[in-house]
């Protein structure tokens, strides 16, 4: 029997990733001003099992993913985009107040990273947010170690294109069009993973 698709976090398996994910979609909401919350978000990214929207308060959700959702969730509107392919978001000038982008720049290279963050500014309105975690550059070797025995999933780290710094994260949203003075960084799970925002 195959389990209940709200059992599952990621599309890989892997015995971390429930945790994984409660912590990434901790760190994104504690970065979130509650003002910010009575507007749009959009999660970009979010997989088909979306655990952050679904952990998070806002007045409207947005979800973009490669993949369709596993369930419907009339909550939630969903687009499924390969934006690896076109970074376009189809939605109009200063429409969100908060995107997010959990667990998703590793797999873009840079000048990708950079032409989605580039969207990702034209959406933000004016005082609005973008939120990235990331697993650190120096850990990428460790990831691949760990879904080789099953601690992380296999099909995630197997795509990762591009492991980042914070000077380079920094570089990307100043490519973007957001102001350096309104950047701020730190990590988390022992500087394994990196949490990057930027204002608009």
């Amino acid at each position: 029997m195959t389990p209940e698709p709200k059992t599952r976090f990621t599309r890989g398996k892997g015995l971390l990733e429930p945790y994984l994910a409660r912590r990434r979609a901790s760190i994104a909401n504690r970065l979130i001003p509650a003002e910010l919350r009575a507007g749009r978000i959009l999660d970009v990214g979010c997989g088909s099992l979306p655990y952050f929207l679904a952990h998070t308060a806002f007045k409207e959700k947005f979800a973009i993913d490669q993949l369709p959702p596993a369930r419907e969730n009339k909550e939630i509107r969903w687009y499924t985009l390969d934006l690896n392919t076109d970074p376009a978001l189809p939605f109009g000038d200063a429409y969100f107040d908060v995107v997010t982008m959990l667990a998703v720049a590793e797999h873009l290279n840079p000048t990708s990273l950079e032409k989605l963050l580039t969207e990702v500014h034209r959406t933000l309105k004016l005082g609005g947010r973008v939120i990235i975690t990331t697993p650190a550059a120096h850990a990428d070797s460790l990831l691949r170690w760990m879904a080789r025995i099953g601690l992380v999933s296999a099909e995630e780290i197997n795509e990762h294109a591009f492991a980042y710094t914070l000077p380079l994260l920094g570089w990307s949203f100043g490519r973007a069009g957001f102001g350096l003075g309104r950047v701020r960084f730190g990590s988390f799970e022992l500087g394994l993973n990196l949490w990057a925002l930027a204002d608009k």
